[in-house]
């Protein structure tokens, strides 16, 4: 007899967010992986922005995954469970490494079968790619700024935009969205979500 894989339940809401629940995500995760014939051995809820790294209960999933206490963690949506594609590579290339696998109910990404395996090995490629394409694009304009006697620096974003970019950017709004719905350059956004993930602001983003 094959014995039931163990799953761990991780949903997150956004502290922005006050009118979140999260037994949206948990009911259906439930009932799924009931009918996968999975033993539930945890839930694991944080009531914080995706954007940290800190949630206390993303941090004792991990754990429990690293003492092998988990075979499956599965999630509503990746972007309740990473802060960006390369957080998700990074933290699946990590969960590989350990033999647990990853579902993600509404993007599909299951890596116990071989179509989920694929998918992964696409986004790491693509994650890679897109972290490589930006710096050098950064690098490019900056040089040209330099090039053409311009100030580097960028201007101060105002604290109530700061505020909207981390809103969308948590609810998995793409930059290039964010960017076009708050009038601001896509360079902006990119490098003020990049430190907030960091934990940090820039001088040049401080209002």
């Amino acid at each position: 007899m094959v014995s039931q894989k163990r799953v761990a339940i991780y949903a997150r809401v956004s502290t922005i967010d006050k009118g979140q629940d999260p037994e949206t995500q948990l009911i259906t995760l439930r009932d799924y992986a009931e009918r996968r014939d999975f033993q539930m051995v945890g839930e694991y809820i944080d009531y914080a922005s995706g954007t940290r790294e800190d949630r206390p209960h993303y941090q004792a999933l991990l754990e429990a995954a690293r003492k092998r206490l988990v075979d499956v963690v599965w999630v509503w949506r990746y972007d309740r469970f990473a802060r960006s594609t390369q957080a998700l590579v990074q933290a699946l290339k990590e969960f590989q490494s350990l033999g647990v696998d990853f579902i993600s109910y509404q993007e599909n990404i299951d890596t116990t079968t071989p179509q989920g395996e694929m998918i992964f090995t696409v986004m790491a490629s693509l994650a890679q790619f897109e972290s490589a394409l930006i710096s050098e694009r950064v690098k490019a304009g900056m040089a040209r700024a330099r090039a053409q006697g311009k100030r580097i620096s960028r201007s101060p974003i105002p604290k109530n935009t700061q505020a909207r970019i981390a809103e969308l950017h948590d609810q998995g709004v793409s930059l290039h969205q964010i960017s076009k719905q708050l009038g601001i350059g896509y360079g902006t956004v990119w490098n003020y979500v990049q430190h907030v993930k960091q934990g940090v602001v820039p001088s040049g983003l401080k209002d």
